[in-house]
This record gives C-alpha cells, sequence and structure tokens, in this order.
C-alpha cells in the first residue's frame, strides 16, 4: 500500500461514523483547485470567505458511538484544513485591514491562534513574558500579528456599529447569531483583560533592530511536510516573506496610537502617549513611502489623529499649539471663553479653513450645554450659528433649519451682528461675481422674510447691502415690499393733459363716427367723442364697430362705469389698442393703452392695474418683435416689470391668460429659469397654472428621479414631483448610465437646494437619496427638515402630502438601523393604520440608543403604552412601568373622550416629538 493510500484510510477511519458532506476524494480535489489557484504568475485574490468554510469544517464536533459530541479530531483532515485557511491568509499577506473586513472575531481569533500554534509558540504561554529579540522571525511576528489584532478589536468594539437587519431570519439562523454573539462578546473580555499585555508586548516589539519575517505559502507548505525541519530554516531567518524594521514600527506605532487615543477619554495624559506614537508613524511614512506594501496605513485617517492630538495635548499656557484654530477653539470652549470663541469663527468666515463638520460638532455642543440649563449661550448659540449659516451662504450650501429656528423673533441686536458677519466674511474688492451673487440673494431673501419694516430699512440701508444689488433690484425688492405690505397704494399722481385738449362739434354724426373708426390718434378719439356726446346722449358709441373686441374679462368692468362717455373712451382706447398691438402696430398701440391708462388713474386702481398689464405685454411683444431678434437681452426694468406681474397678490384684479403666459415665455426665453423654478412664492405656484407648468428645474430632475427608479428595487425609490409624466419602463436599458443619472440627480438636488433650502419636495429628495445610500442619519435630517419648512417648525401640522406613509416608514427603517427603537414605536403612530408588530417588536429591543423612557410622553396611543406596562412588568423593571402607567393615565388619553379632544392630544404629541427629533438630528 501506498504511504498517500495509507494516509487516505488513516484519515478515514479517524473520522466520526457519521457520512461527511464531501468525500474525501472532492476534499483533496478542491485543495488541488485552491493551490493551482495561487500559483498562477498573477492570481486574483481567492475568497476571504474560504477561511471561514476551512475552519468551520475543521472545528465541526464529531459525534462517537453512543452519540456524544465530541472535540473536533485532531486529525490530518482538520490539519490540512486549517492549513488551507492559513494559506489564503498567506497569500493576502495577512493584512488585518483585509481580514479584518471580512472575518468575524470569532473567525479571525481562530486563525491567529492556529498561526501561533504553527508557529511554536507553546499554548498558554504569556507573550508579554517572551523575549522577541531571541525568538525565530516568524515566531515573533506572529505574536505581533496577534496582539496588534487584540488591540485593534477592543478599539473597534469602542465604535458605533451600524446593523444592518435581514428579513425575518429563521429560528436556527437566529440562534447561530446569537451564538456568534455571545462568542463575540466573550471573546473581546479577554482580549480588553489582556490589553495591558498586548500593549506591553508592542511596545518592546518598536525596540527590535531586526528585519522579521511572517509565513508564506511555501514556509506553510515545508511546515506541513516535515515540521522539524521547517524550524532551523526559519531560525536562519532566510524563510517567508520579509518585513523591514521600518515597515513593522509603523504598523506597530500607529496601532498602539489608536489604542492610546482611545483610552485617552478615561485618562487625557494618554494622549501624549498616542500623540508620540502616531507622530512617529508619520516619520516612518516618509522615510519608507507611502506604497510600502507591507504597512498600509490611512493617512488622512493618521492627519487626523495627529490633528485631534495636537489639540487635546495643548495647554492653556502654550503659546507654540495656540497657532491653529482646533487648539484656540478647544481651549475657549474648556475655559467658557465663548466671545473669543466668536471671534474664531469670525476670522475664518474669511479664511473658511475650519472643515463644516467640525463648525456644526461645535455648535451642537453649544446647544446640549445650553439645554442642560444654561442660558447664558442662547445668545452664543445664535452668533456661532449666524456665522455658519453665513459661511454656508457663501460655499453654496443650503442653509441649516437651525438658523431659521434662531430667526423666529428677529431683533435690532441680531439684525446688526447678522451683518456684522455678512460685512467681515466677504472682500468685495477680490470676491468673485458668483460669491457676490450669493451673497446678494441671501440678503434679499433676508428682507422678504422680515415682517418688521424698521428691521428691512436696516438691512436695505446697510454700505454691503447698497453694493451688492444694483438700482433696479433694490427699487424691484422696495416695490415687492410695497405689495406685500397692508398700506398699498396703486393710485399714483394723475398726468391731467389729456383732459386739457379742446372740443368743438362742428360735423354730422355720422361723419364722425368714420372718423372715430378710422383714428387711432387717442387725442383725436376723445374730442371726437365728446362732440358725438354733444350731440346725442342716447346712443353707445362703443358698439358702432364690430372690430372692437375688449376680452370679456375686462368688459364687465369697463362697462360697470356710471359716466357714458367715460365708458366709450376707456373701452374704445383699450379695443383699438388691443387691435394695433395685434397687427404689430406697437407704436400706435402704446400711445392708446398710455391714453388709457392716464383716464383710469382717476378713478378705477382695478383698472389702472389692468391698463398696467397690458402695457407690460406689449413692452414683451415689442422687444421679442424688435431687438429680441437678434439675441439683444431685454432691459432690466423689463424683466423687473415681469417678475412684478407674476408676484402680484393684488386681489380681484381681472387678469388675461395669455399676459401670464407670456410673462412665463418670456423669462424662459430669456434663461430666467432660477427664477421661476426658485424664487416664484409658493402661493403663486399654486394657484397660477401658468406659473407652475413650466417649473423646468424640477421637471428635468423628475425625470433623472425617474430614470434612477427604473433600476433601483421599490424599497430604495426616490420621491419627485410630476414624476407620474414619465414612461414607466424603458425599452432599451442597457443605454442608460445609471452612474451618470445618480450623480445627476444629487447634484440637481442640491443645487436646488442651494438656491432655495426651504422647499420641502426637494428635501424629501435628498433625504431618500441618503437613505438609499443607507446614510440613515443623514436621511433623518432632511426628512425632519422638510416637515419642519412646512410647518413652521411643526408649531402647525405637517401635511400628509409631505409626510405620506412611505416617508415615515423610511423614518421608522432609519431610526430602527441607528438602534433607536423607542422612536421607531412612537413613529409607527404616524402612520394611518398604527403598525403595532413593528412597535411592539421595535420595544422589545433592550440594546437602543435613544431615551427609552424619556420618550413615552411622546406616546398617544394606549395600545402601545399598555403593552410598554405589561413588557416593563415582565422585566422587573418597576421604575419604567410606573412611567409608562403614569402616561396611560392622562385623562386627555382616556378613550371615552370626543373625537376631538384625542386628535388633539395626538397632535400636541406629534408637535413635541418631532421638535425634540430635530434638535436631536439637526
Amino acid at each position: 500500500m501506498s504511504a498517500e493510500a495509507a494516509d487516505r484510510e488513516a484519515a478515514t477511519s479517524s473520522r466520526p461514523c457519521t457520512p461527511p458532506q464531501t468525500s474525501w476524494f472532492e476534499f483533496l480535489l478542491e485543495e488541488a483547485l485552491l493551490e493551482a489557484h495561487l500559483q498562477k504568475p498573477c492570481p486574483d485574490p481567492p475568497p476571504v470567505q474560504l477561511i471561514v468554510q476551512f475552519l468551520e469544517q475543521a472545528s465541526k464536533p464529531s459525534v462517537n458511538e453512543q452519540n456524544q459530541v465530541q472535540p473536533p479530531p485532531d486529525n490530518k483532515r482538520n490539519r490540512i484544513l486549517k492549513l488551507l485557511a492559513l494559506k489564503v491568509a498567506a497569500h493576502l499577506k495577512w493584512d488585518l485591514d483585509v481580514l479584518e473586513k471580512s472575518l468575524s472575531v470569532p473567525v479571525l481569533n481562530m486563525l491567529l491562534n492556529e498561526l501561533l500554534c504553527i508557529s511554536k509558540v507553546p499554548p498558554g504561554t504569556k507573550h508579554v513574558d517572551v523575549d522577541l529579540s531571541s525568538l525565530p522571525p516568524t515566531t515573533a511576528m506572529a505574536i505581533l500579528l496577534y496582539n496588534r489584532w487584540a488591540i485593534r478589536t477592543i478599539v473597534q468594539s469602542s465604535f458605533p456599529v451600524k446593523q444592518v437587519k435581514p428579513g425575518p431570519p429563521q429560528l436556527s439562523v437566529m440562534n447561530q447569531i446569537q451564538q456568534e454573539k455571545e462568542l463575540t462578546e466573550n471573546i473581546l473580555k479577554v482580549l480588553k483583560e489582556q490589553a495591558a499585555d498586548s500593549i506591553l508586548v508592542l511596545e518592546a516589539a518598536l525596540k527590535l533592530n531586526k528585519d522579521l519575517y511572517v509565513h508564506t505559502i511555501r514556509t506553510l507548505d515545508l511546515l506541513a511536510i516535515e515540521p522539524g525541519m521547517v524550524n532551523g530554516e526559519t531560525e536562519s531567518s532566510t524563510a517567508g516573506l520579509k518585513i523591514s524594521t521600518e515597515e513593522m514600527q509603523c504598523q506597530v506605532s500607529y496601532d498602539l496610537g489608536a489604542v492610546y487615543f482611545q483610552q485617552g477619554s478615561t485618562n487625557a495624559s494618554v494622549y501624549e502617549n498616542a500623540k508620540e506614537k502616531f507622530f512617529r508613524t508619520k516619520e516612518l511614512i516618509s522615510k519608507i513611502g507611502s506604497s510600502s506594501l507591507h504597512c498600509t496605513i490611512d493617512e488622512k485617517r493618521l492627519a487626523g489623529y495627529c490633528q485631534a492630538c495636537g489639540v487635546l495635548t495643548s495647554s492653556s499656557n502654550s503659546t507654540s499649539q495656540q497657532s491653529t484654530p482646533y487648539s484656540q477653539i478647544h481651549c475657549c470652549m474648556r475655559c467658557g471663553n465663548y466671545q473669543e470663541l466668536v471671534k474664531i469663527f469670525l476670522e475664518d468666515n474669511r479664511t473658511l479653513s475650519l472643515p463644516v463638520q467640525f463648525r456644526q460638532s461645535v455648535l451642537r455642543e453649544l446647544f446640549q450645554k445650553a439645554q442642560q440649563g444654561n442660558d447664558a449661550l442662547d445668545e452664543i448659540c445664535f452668533r456661532i450659528c449666524t456665522c455658519n449659516t453665513v459661511c454656508d451662504v457663501m460655499q453654496g450650501r443650503a442653509i441649516g433649519i437651525q438658523f431659521n429656528q434662531l430667526f423666529l423673533k428677529p431683533n435690532k441686536e441680531k439684525i446688526d451682528f447678522l451683518l456684522e458677519v455678512c460685512s467681515r466674511s466677504i472682500n468685495l474688492e477680490h470676491a468673485s461675481e458668483s460669491l457676490k451673487r450669493k451673497m446678494a440673494a441671501f440678503l434679499k431673501n433676508m428682507c422678504l422674510s422680515l415682517e418688521d419694516l424698521q428691521l428691512v430699512f436696516m438691512i436695505s440701508s446697510h454700505e454691503l447691502f447698497i453694493t451688492l444689488l444694483k438700482d433696479d433690484e433694490r427699487k424691484l425688492l422696495i416695490d415687492q415690499m410695497r405689495k406685500r405690505s397692508p398700506r398699498i397704494n396703486l393710485c399714483t399722481k394723475p398726468v391731467t393733459s389729456f383732459y386739457d385738449i379742446p372740443a368743438s362739434a362742428s360735423v354730422n354724426i355720422g361723419q364722425l363716427e368714420h372718423q372715430l373708426i378710422l383714428s387711432v390718434d387717442p387725442w383725436r378719439i376723445r374730442q371726437i367723442l365728446i362732440e358725438l356726446h354733444g350731440m346725442t346722449s342716447e346712443r353707445q358709441f362703443w358698439t358702432i364697430s364690430s372690430k372692437w373686441e375688449v376680452p370679456n374679462v375686462y368688459g364687465s368692468v369697463i362697462l360697470g362705469i356710471k359716466d357714458n362717455l367715460t365708458r366709450d373712451l376707456v373701452y374704445i382706447l383699450m379695443a383699438k389698442g388691443l387691435h394695433c398691438s395685434a397687427i404689430k402696430d406697437f407704436v400706435h398701440a402704446k400711445q392708446l393703452f398710455a391714453a388709457c391708462l392716464e383716464l383710469v388713474t382717476e378713478f378705477s386702481p382695478k383698472l389702472r392695474q389692468v391698463m398696467l398689464n397690458e402695457m407690460l405685454l406689449l413692452d414683451i411683444y415689442t422687444h421679442e418683435a424688435g431687438a429680441g431678434v437678434s439675441g439683444e437681452r431685454p432691459p432690466s426694468d423689463l424683466i423687473s416689470r415681469v417678475r412684478g406681474y407674476l408676484e402680484m397678490r393684488v386681489p380681484d384684479i381681472p387678469l388675461r391668460q395669455v399676459v401670464a403666459e407670456e410673462c412665463v415665455a418670456f423669462m424662459l426665453n430669456w434663461r430666467e429659469n432660477e427664477y421661476l423654478t426658485m424664487q416664484v412664492p409658493l402661493l403663486l405656484v399654486q394657484t397660477n397654472p401658468y406659473v407652475k407648468e413650466p417649473l423646468v428645474l424640477t421637471t428635468i430632475l423628475s425625470l433623472f428621479v425617474k430614470l434612477h427608479n427604473v433600476r433601483e428595487d421599490i424599497v430604495n425609490d426616490i420621491a419627485a414631483e410630476h414624476i407620474s409624466i414619465w414612461p414607466s419602463t424603458i425599452p432599451n436599458l442597457q443605454s442608460v448610465d445609471f452612474e451618470a443619472v445618480a450623480v445627476t440627480v444629487k447634484e440637481l438636488v442640491s443645487y436646488a437646494l442651494t438656491i432655495n433650502s426651504n422647499n420641502h419636495f426637494w428635501l424629501i429628495i435628498q433625504a431618500d437619496i441618503y437613505f438609499a445610500t443607507n446614510q440613515y442619519s443623514a436621511a433623518l435630517h432632511y426628512y425632519l427638515q422638510a416637515g419642519a419648512v412646512c410647518s413652521d417648525f411643526f408649531n402647525k401640522m405637517v401635511s400628509p402630502d409631505v409626510y405620506t406613509d412611505q416617508v415615515i416608514k423610511r423614518m421608522i427603517k432609519c431610526c430602527s438601523l441607528l438602534n433607536c427603537h423607542t422612536q421607531v414605536a412612537i413613529l409607527c403612530q404616524f402612520l394611518r393604520e398604527v403598525d403595532y408588530k413593528t412597535a411592539f417588536k421595535a420595544l422589545q429591543e433592550q440594546n437602543s440608543h435613544d431615551a427609552m423612557d424619556s420618550y413615552y410622553d411622546y406616546i398617544w396611543d394606549v395600545t402601545i403604552l399598555e403593552y410598554l406596562t405589561y413588557l416593563h412588568h415582565k422585566r422587573g423593571e418597576t421604575d419604567k412601568r410606573q412611567i409608562a402607567i403614569k402616561a396611560i393615565g392622562q385623562t386627555e388619553l382616556n378613550a371615552s373622550n370626543p373625537e376631538e379632544v384625542l386628535q388633539l392630544a395626538a397632535q400636541r404629541r406629534k408637535k413635541k416629538f418631532l421638535q425634540a427629533m430635530a434638535k436631536l438630528y439637526f
């Protein structure tokens, strides 16, 4: 019998009596295929999951003849499986970054223990008691790998983990998950107990002055053939993959720095150790180069660590450390020097060196301190928030809801500070035109949002405002403010020259009527009518020509004029003006309309506005037929008048459909799309179909959202206005570049929100994008912001068109994946039909990251409160049970109450809950 056959027979006889899942031949074939794969000239990395499969097979317990479970046998089959797992790790060059991403803590623990075993580290030996310099290089490297992984795992376990919830699992799967979770916790407990020893081992490694070697596929094969022979070869320092001293020290210094930094949260003095290790890492990287194959450091993360350590280890007396804004801000926050903090933010508004995330984190910390009872910080919060907002404006970001919330009650002091920030944030001599336009738009929108005209005047009379806005823009803004004011006066001082023309009746009625029909001179028309009315008072001279047509919407107003002469004159001047406009005789049309305007200004504000509208339409026609043909842009005054018409709020003014249509077409033709899509007031959009119809950025956005949704699963669909106008399927789906579609959607929404950050439709789209890309905290931020902007920060009810069931369900999923299970239960009440199943399942979770029982006051559904009472009683949680009972006992939740009382109770709790959520996520 051959040796191979003997080994196979021995292995077969040592296996348990239960039949294996795969035959021994198939197993050997799998091994051969793997080895052939790894020995290709340029092999693709094998799946890391092979390690899991090999170690799971090797660690399966056996069953003896008495059906008793026995530990896995130490036979050839299991040894080969463990060796195969080590080979896969060796092929990956023992890169912990790769292994940690793909392997669970129990599997990686098993793998590294096998590495220690095959590297001749005696089981039970304390690594801290071993002299690394006296060990073979591969043995020392195995110890370093294990202890590096140990402290990296401790550090990683301190970070919050986003838990992905699969579909409804089977009981066996749940048991397996629970077992792995318990095993991981046990391993972490051991690693944390041994953390001090692991740190000492790695500190000792930094004193080594020799290169180390790590096992390769070749050395592992030699160990499998004849273990004793290889030991001598490893001692000669020639076997395995060479790791230079600098590479080893660089990786170890970085890992030590990370664990010291993590310990610094409880012992600030340890930050000095972290700083030393991180700066040593930077020195070694500059020496060995960032392209080292065996030393992979995330240099961006390292730079962040170094910066944080520089701040956290700076002293208040140190001048060298005060050079960075981070150190100064840290000192100000620690010492409570908040006025100096505001100065730093003001100065940074000019340099823009602080990242937006850092600015927001400082503001969040200030808000938290203010909410804890420090009322003096309210003003500081406003000032820092103002600095951040102006910074956002200059960088083209949407204005946050916090600024709008803090500006609900503006006053002179707040306006003064806002103007100071704006002035100090922009250098007008060197600022780009784009930056000036952004600042001008911000100040203009501030004026439009203020109700107190004195505060508006503070802004409009400021030097920065006057510099940034042109004369016509300021005039337009003033007109808009005057129209918004209840003291609107449409009647300007009349010009009376029209009535100064003398009249003489000298010819018969027929001749005069003929002259009246032919004349286009307004002064002659008036003279003829005076003469005709002097001859007879029984005729209605506006009826003598069938070609004199006035739109019905105007006719009823004109014919209501009591004075016969005035009625005839207004009707005929308008009819002749409209006729001249139709045949493109714009000169005479303008003369006729001007005379009619002068006439009606005396007695009818309503007809005065009608004539202003018609003269606007005439000027549009005149430009389009003249200078517009050659591509010359219309004068700014004309554009301002068109905008004024689109924003007109005067009640009971007869409006002609064609005027609105031509105004919108005019704005589109001259590419004033930004105004139509962003700045037209919401009321006008809702009430004027001719403005709503051409909102092209919205329409284009809906097209790209539709393309995005064609490919995606319905779970990740993005909602958008007007999406139903597009086909539901695409014939040639392969021709669509979906990556480009996704980028375009993001860019369109991002741009739209920089112009109008209060459009709830776009905020919902932004939230859906974050939801589809698994950024659940950001998604909740924008879902809440969408509700806040259309409900006066939740002081009014959020429309069901905004918070649809789909939006609420996505908010529920976001909270669930963020482990905020009490918030999940509360949001389940917001659905049209309360989702008790999801709510109860969420409340069963004990590992919740939200405020739990402090949220019970926001629950109005008695069934959910009763379930909470039962749950806390079952768990023996007496205090929490009492909180739930107290919530149930509120009289306004009594089921016998009228429906109106119950609805009011629900609305009040919705408002408070959403406001609390907003403060948490904004």
